[in-house]
Order: C-alpha cells, then structure tokens, then sequence
C-alpha cells in the first residue's frame, strides 16, 4: 500500500512552519536535533534536513515534540496560521 501523501504530494505538512520557526529561533539544524533528543525523540540534523525538505514523513511524537519546543500547538503547525 502506498503511503498517503498531500494532492500536491507533499510527504508532511510541518516543513515550511518548521523552517521558519527553527530559523526565526534562532536554531541550527543540528541545534534542533540536540533539543529534540533532549526530549526523547531519536533524530539527528539529517532527518530535520529531509523533513524541511519535505523528503520525510513526521510522526506524532515527533509532532508534539516540534510543537513544544517551539511553543505552538498541532494546528499551528499543520497549517492553521494562529499560535
């Protein structure tokens, strides 16, 4: 079975947010990775690089993880533009 993808075939909806508030943050990638290992989530500046480039999907932990590091809730993220 195939995996699902956006009409426009986008693998996950985060990786414009997730650029923007990493970089607005002030983060590099490898910093990210660091504060997200800190919070359990097993990634490394790789796997942000293929998800802000839209390469890779998200997972839900990794979702809430994004979503608490930066201070914004799930709709945010997903593409709702309110904090």
């Amino acid at each position: 079975m195939p995996k699902p993808r956006t009409k426009t075939g986008e693998k996950n909806l985060i990786h414009k947010k997730l650029k923007k508030l990493r970089q607005t943050s002030n983060l590099s990638q490898r910093d990210l990775a660091r504060l997200l290992q800190l919070n359990g989530i097993d990634i490394d500046r790789n796997v942000i690089t293929r998800i802000e480039t839209n390469k890779r999907y998200v997972t839900d932990l990794e979702l809430k993880a994004f979503a608490e590091i930066f201070n914004v809730s799930y709709d945010y993220l997903l593409g709702d533009d309110e904090k």
